[in-house]
């Protein structure tokens, strides 16, 4: 393996280096179960509306007044909570009306909002993702718990479409864990691919809610995802090279994966290596202090994983911003514990800290939301990605009218 570039917040891998880095726009979605899901629809619907995700290509006014190409909307990548409200929007995309700023948003209202609200407010996991989970409905039925989970996707969101039907321009890219090879495992609707596994373009036989339920099996309870392949289903000669070769059983016909974010919880790493504007939102749960560490093997583990996904969070972050600063990407990056009032945007929407640390500690779990927290969380999505884009990537923009829902503020 070829040594990676240190500044570079993803790992290099061969063939990488081969292929270099297109003017295009793409959209980076965190983890966070139904928070996340939530907290980026707000997110979404303000790039919709700046025009971000149109087909028209964009020049930025950059701080310090030079315009730039930035290109189009070429790909979104996700992971967990963040490839709920991706898959969806994925799955609803053709439906969705360009022809004016008004009919966007109403298609967007109607076929990807409303359906993400409607199992919002379903319990699926309750408590956290990392603690004790309550999985709900069918649990009692044979299956997997992913499985089970799989299918209630289908059953609000998905309608059992399959995954060679979300579009492949611009590209959706739904990433889990793979368990096996320790790599990151893409669902597109070409192909599937593991850098070391190698690629299969048999999409025909995954659900959008199956890889949606991949992307958000967070372990232990979720995973692992697990799927049956032939060894026929792969294109030969499209796994690594050497001792980094696992084209081979049980690799190829026993699949097993877990949430994206154990591996890259930004879902940064095939968006990073290919395109020069990044958009990039975390709603990941922030870092809390812990004065008494627990010492039963359950607590004291959750807490060592906690640290490590800090630690790797934190370095990626740093490395992007660092990105951004020296030119090498263009972009603007936003979390959920932000201070709106530390972007120079004018005209930010009024946002106090105080209540938008309370919307960043909602639990990370896939437990019922009520009304006025969905409301909340998706004009703070709304409200902080617009503070950072005008901020960071285009200045000339306008200032927002006002929330997506105005009688909640944050």
């Amino acid at each position: 393996m070829p040594d990676s570039d240190l500044s570079s917040p993803v790992l290099m891998i061969p063939g990488d280096a081969a292929a270099p880095v297109e003017d295009g726009i793409a959209v980076c979605l965190s983890g966070g179960g139904y928070r996340a899901m939530l907290f980026h629809t707000g997110v979404l619907w303000r790039l919709l509306e700046l025009g971000f995700l149109s087909p028209i290509a964009r020049t930025a006014t950059l701080p310090g007044g030079v315009q730039k190409p930035i290109g189009t909307f070429q790909r979104i990548s996700s992971v967990s909570g963040g490839s709920i409200i991706s898959g969806m929007l994925g799955h609803k995309w053709q439906s969705l009306d360009f022809s004016s700023p008004t009919a966007l948003l109403a298609t967007y209202k109607k076929a990807v909002v409303k359906p993400i609200r409607d199992l919002a407010s379903t319990t699926l996991a309750a408590g956290t993702l990392e603690g004790a989970v309550k999985v709900l409905a069918d649990i009692v039925l044979p299956g997997s718990v992913n499985e089970h989970l799989a299918r209630a996707y289908d059953k609000h969101l998905f309608e059992r479409a399959a995954l060679n039907t979300l579009p492949a321009s611009p590209r959706w890219v739904i990433n889990a864990s793979n368990l096996q090879s320790g790599a990151l495992w893409r669902f597109m609707a070409p192909y599937m691919r593991d850098w070391k596994v190698g690629e299969s373009k048999r999409t025909d036989k995954v659900s959008i809610a199956q890889a949606v339920a991949a992307s958000s099996a967070f372990p232990p309870v979720l995973a692992p995802a697990t799927f049956e392949f032939e060894e026929a289903d792969f294109t030969p000669d499209t796994g690594g090279s050497g001792e980094y070769n696992l084209q081979r059983p049980p690799f190829t016909t026993h699949v097993s994966l877990a949430d994206g974010g154990v591996y890259d919880n930004l879902g940064l790493e095939t968006a990073y290596k290919r395109y020069r504007t990044l958009l990039v939102s975390d709603a990941g749960a922030p870092f809390q202090p812990a004065g008494d560490v627990p010492r039963n093997w359950a607590g004291l583990g959750k807490r060592v994983i906690d640290v490590v996904d800090n630690q790797v969070r934190s370095q990626r972050k740093r490395l992007l911003v660092n990105a951004y600063k020296t030119g090498t990407r263009l972009g603007a990056f936003w979390d959920i514990d932000a201070d709106i009032d530390s972007f120079a945007a004018p005209g930010t929407l009024p946002c106090p800290h105080v209540h938008t640390l309370e919307l960043a500690g909602v639990d990370t779990d896939l437990g019922e939301k009520d009304a006025p927290v969905q409301e909340r969380l998706i004009n703070w999505g709304y409200a902080v990605c617009d503070a950072s884009v005008r901020s960071y990537l285009d200045t000339s923009l306008p200032a927002p009218a006002g929330f997506p829902y105005p009688d909640a503020g944050v």
